[in-house]
């Protein structure tokens, strides 16, 4: 049940190979469950565990996994050789890896791509790894570290990956919604957030790639997932950041809606969110670096006197991602060189926290890079909801 045609998995594979050629590298070893899923279709959250996916430069892609994955490959894939190291004590895949590049030819004297910067290589295996592959007495192959090859590519999206980028933005409009009608003085946060997940799942969402972040009162000055659920007050905050997955696409959002009568620092601060985000989104476009979006984050927001409470990013690029984040790692910040093209999708955030007044303000949603600019894929208004 692959999401995309064996055409389109196959451009991308002669994509990858040909970065690879420009890279003097004879194969790439894949760690990262977003590298498997883009190439091949691979859904699992197996990469907690010992596996690799092997990229040669002819031929088809090979992985090895675990016993357990072999019929969530067989069923979610395009893959046809999969190899299986066996659990038992003491085992180390990384040997298993070894055997399988030398019986591929892809071990003594081979330049071979590696992914480091993933949740799906650990230090311990990476160790495991680079002992298996380069301390032994016969010739060895080299090791060198390209993360960011299959990133890189991943970051401009096929029509059909706008397509579902678009149908994860539906997703985080109805979600909102559904908070929305939730939210008022009296109620659990948790029955908000359920309100919120509850309907991505009814309409054939998936789990995001994060937990869905909630928080009100001092909370709500917070931008990260913390255990523990509050009951709202007849005057409140609340922060919410998330995101609808459409076949492990996001698109995220975020707000803080007030319960009660905003404060003047609400006010004040919400003022400035809307003209930065206004701003950030005119500077989206083909051409521009992520370095020249963010400095129209600072310099509204420092325009307000707000300096103290925005944060040192503004977004980053989105697309299928796995746990424990749905951010890519392309970022908004100063002087990120990242250059904008056409048919890449990014969230935008507007964060405001003032410890002093005890105030919060976010506001954030996801755009398409187009031609000549960006279309936002919300139809959330970003004027202040009071609930």
């Amino acid at each position: 049940m692959p999401h995309f045609t064996r055409e389109e998995f196959q451009s991308r594979v002669t994509r990858a190979r040909r970065s690879m050629a420009e890279q003097g590298l004879d194969a790439m070893l894949l760690f990262a469950p977003e590298s498997h899923y883009w190439l091949t279709g691979y859904d699992t959250f197996g990469f907690c565990f010992f596996q690799c996916m092997i990229l040669p430069m002819n031929g088809e892609p090979v992985l090895l996994t675990r016993s357990a994955d072999l019929r969530q490959a067989q069923y979610t894939s395009i893959l046809t050789e999969i190899h299986i190291w066996k659990d038992r004590e003491g085992a180390n895949g990384a040997d298993d890896l070894r055997a399988l590049l030398k019986d591929m030819g892809l071990f003594a004297g081979k330049r071979l791509g590696t992914e480091l910067d993933t949740q799906g290589l650990t230090a311990k295996n990476w160790r495991m790894v680079e002992k298996a592959l380069t301390g032994q007495q016969t010739p060895c192959p080299e090791l060198i570290d390209a993360s960011t090859l299959i990133p890189d590519l991943r970051l401009i999206k096929s029509d059909a990956e706008i397509a579902f980028v678009r149908k994860a933005a539906e997703l985080s409009d109805l979600a909102l919604d559904a908070a929305l009608e939730a939210t008022a003085a009296g109620v659990s946060e948790g029955v908000i957030l359920a309100a919120m997940q509850g309907d991505v799942f009814a309409r054939g969402g998936d789990y995001a790639g994060n937990e869905f972040i909630i928080g009100s009162g001092e909370g709500a000055l917070l931008c990260r997932y913390y255990s523990g659920r509050r009951i709202l007050e007849s005057e409140d905050q609340l922060t919410l950041e998330w995101s609808g997955a459409w076949r492990r696409y996001h698109a995220p959002m975020m707000n803080t809606l007030i319960v009660g009568k905003p404060k003047p620092e609400h006010l004040h601060m919400r003022t400035a969110c809307k003209e930065a985000l206004n701003a950030c989104e005119s500077a989206l476009k083909p051409g521009n670096t992520l370095g020249t979006v963010f400095d129209e984050h600072a310099r509204i927001l420092d325009e307000y006197g707000l300096r103290q409470h925005r944060l040192n990013a503004c977004g980053y690029s989105v697309g299928a991602r796995f746990t424990p984040c749905w951010m890519d790692s392309q970022m908004f910040y100063e002087g990120a060189k990242t250059v904008i093209e056409p048919n890449m999708t990014f969230f935008l955030h507007m964060i405001l926290m003032d410890s002093d007044s005890g105030a919060a303000q976010c506001l954030g949603r996801t755009s398409l890079v187009t031609q000549n600019g960006s279309e936002s894929l919300s139809r959330a208004t970003l004027d202040m909801i009071v609930r």
